[in-house]
């Protein structure tokens, strides 16, 4: 298995930043005025070509605002990744299989283009072929998208929760982090509480706020 290049974006787990919940209301009216820098459509362009000068506002304005967009299904998942497993599964994996996990990560992306695992194995696709400004380009919009989530809190409790719109990202925050997953997940009100596994911190879990995906899930039943 390759390596989780992920911690080359590790940050110190700090309790100082000030932190600031998404107000998602704001963000749906903002990112619609066409004439502002947070119009949805230039934030996405910005970030597909890996603008390194997007502020903090406008990460946070593209990440939680993909929530309105009508591709947006947090719980959905690409005919790509089964393509990607038996790739990763081989034995002997080649240069030509480095290729097509490029290709393959590429194709999830445009469905999911905040989808931070697949980010991380184009990353490995990229180190192992070379491509350098490829692969800082990706490690680019990941950044982008872990600033975004990391900006919300500490979440070390429900008031300074994480905020995501993914659930897949919670597992993602506590690599950057530095945690490992304790193998005990809870659905408390709107927020996921994630057991951790012993740490240095000892702190034992943290919370994630995921209004935005059981909002998508709610919608889906009925």
């Amino acid at each position: 298995m390759f390596a989780i290049l992920f911690l080359f974006l590790k940050q110190g787990f700090s309790q100082n930043q000030n932190f600031e919940q998404p107000d998602y209301k704001k963000i749906a009216i903002a990112i619609k005025d066409s004439n502002s820098n947070l119009f949805y459509d230039k934030l996405m362009q910005r970030y597909q070509a890996s603008d390194t000068t997007m502020t903090l506002n406008e990460r946070r304005h593209l990440y939680f605002g993909y929530v309105n967009n009508e591709k947006y299904a947090p719980y959905g998942n690409s005919n790509f990744k089964d393509s990607l497993s038996i790739v990763l599964n081989k034995k002997n994996i080649e240069m030509s299989d480095f290729d097509l996990l490029n290709k393959f990560s590429d194709a999830i992306l445009k469905e999911y283009p905040f989808d931070l695992r697949t980010m991380n194995i184009k990353l490995y696709a990229l180190e192992k072929m070379f491509k350098i400004t490829e692969f800082q380009n990706c490690l680019t919009k990941a950044t982008m998208v872990l600033d975004a989530i990391l900006s919300t809190g500490d979440g070390l409790s429900k008031e300074t929760a994480f905020y995501v719109i993914n659930p897949s990202h919670e597992y993602d925050i506590l690599d950057v982090i530095g945690f490992q997953y304790g193998d005990d997940q809870r659905l408390i009100d709107h927020y996921d509480y994630l057991k951790l596994a012993e740490n240095d911190s000892n702190i034992e879990g943290l919370y994630f706020d995921v209004s935005p995906c059981l909002n998508a899930l709610n919608n889906m039943f009925k």
